[in-house]
């Protein structure tokens, strides 16, 4: 019997030690916890590389497309695709997003344009059809990509963005994490390809010395995102977040990127007024033309970002390893992925 006994006993430690962490593995990987994670507005700038991370920690990895949306080999492989319109709750009630239990969603869901229709569409209705499909469904988690910028809300994305973080915090039966990223690298990358063929760098607050930014790398914020979901530190809170960088000045740069490319340095200081001017035309049409206020509204997101400072100071809401010089270094060579708000005379990269 104390022979019975004591084999029981090491088969129920051997099945502790090895059994149940077999449960977990995944191509080959054994993983402490596996989770299942939903990931929104996936194929998205920041999306795909949420994915990609998720992968890689060898997570259940979810992402979910619009129909008819290509998903990129290089960061979805490993994925399970699901598609559904986010902006149509009766299509994610009949979805397989959430068939089976799961423990977080992850919304990188963005307005393209910025615009009032779109954005209070995508970035507060959209996403709160997904929260509420994820309270339904019994998540436990929702980790938000919201911006910076909502802490001085002038435009209409930033409003709707503040309406559905609203709605998030105040939901109660769901736990939250809302990541507010300073600024995108590909956001201060745009002027890179015109430096490149001779032009000057552009500045819009008097010397280049105004406005500063730490902006942060994609992979890092993806990596930080979902760091979320197990830092008990980061739960029912909003995370202002920029990267490892000191607060960096427009001139910096513009001074930088010419280092770069090997260009002698050129600024051209634009007046602040020359927003306004286009930006109350505009408007005026607005009143009398269909899509001139939506013109206006992008003028004045230009006009946001050229003289706001998007800068973190606080030593825990910096985060990552890759800085803003070896971004420029990088796509100095590879290119730079196209941004209609930051680069509007340079020609979109070839594809490799």
């Amino acid at each position: 019997m104390i022979y019975t006994a004591f084999l029981l006993s090491a088969f129920c430690a051997l099945s502790v030690a090895f059994i149940q962490p077999a449960r977990t593995a995944r191509r080959g990987h054994f993983e402490l916890d596996m989770k299942r994670v939903v990931i929104v507005g996936a194929t998205g700038y920041i999306g795909k590389f949420v994915v990609k991370e998720s992968i890689k920690r060898g997570y259940d990895t979810v992402a979910v497309l619009r129909p008819g949306g290509v998903p990129k080999d290089d960061f979805f492989k490993g994925a399970s695709i699901v598609y559904a319109d986010v902006t149509d709750p009766e299509s994610l009630a009949k979805s397989d997003i959430f068939n089976a239990k799961t423990d977080a969603i992850v919304s990188c869901l963005a307005s393209r344009s910025g615009v009032k229709s779109d954005s209070f569409k995508i970035d507060y209705q959209a996403t709160l059809n997904c929260l509420e499909a994820a309270r339904t469904a019994k998540v436990d988690h929702f980790v938000l990509l919201s911006a910076y910028c909502v802490r001085r809300p002038l435009l209409q994305f930033q409003k709707a963005k503040l309406k559905f973080e609203e709605a998030l915090t105040s939901a109660g039966d769901i736990k939250f994490s809302i990541v507010r990223p300073t600024a995108f690298f590909k956001s201060v990358s745009g002027q890179l390809e015109l430096l490149q063929q001779g032009w000057p760098f552009v500045m819009f607050d008097g010397d280049g010395s105004t406005s500063k930014c730490n902006p942060i790398a994609e992979s890092d914020l993806a990596t930080y995102m979902l760091n979320c979901l197990d830092d008990e530190t980061k739960w029912n809170k909003i995370l202002n977040l920029g990267g490892p960088d000191e607060g960096m000045t427009m001139r910096r740069q513009g001074e930088m990127i010419f280092d770069i490319v090997g260009k002698e340095p050129k600024f051209w200081v634009a007046p602040i007024g020359l927003f306004d001017a286009i930006i109350n035309t505009l408007a005026f049409f607005g009143k009398f033309f269909e899509g001139a206020e939506d013109a206006a509204e992008l003028g004045r997101i230009g006009k946001y970002y050229a003289v706001e400072s998007m800068l973190t100071t606080d030593p825990e809401e910096r985060f990552g390893t890759t800085t803003l010089m070896q971004h420029y270094e990088r796509i100095a060579k590879e290119g730079n992925e196209y941004d209609p708000y930051t680069t509007v005379f340079a020609s979109k990269p070839k594809s490799s």
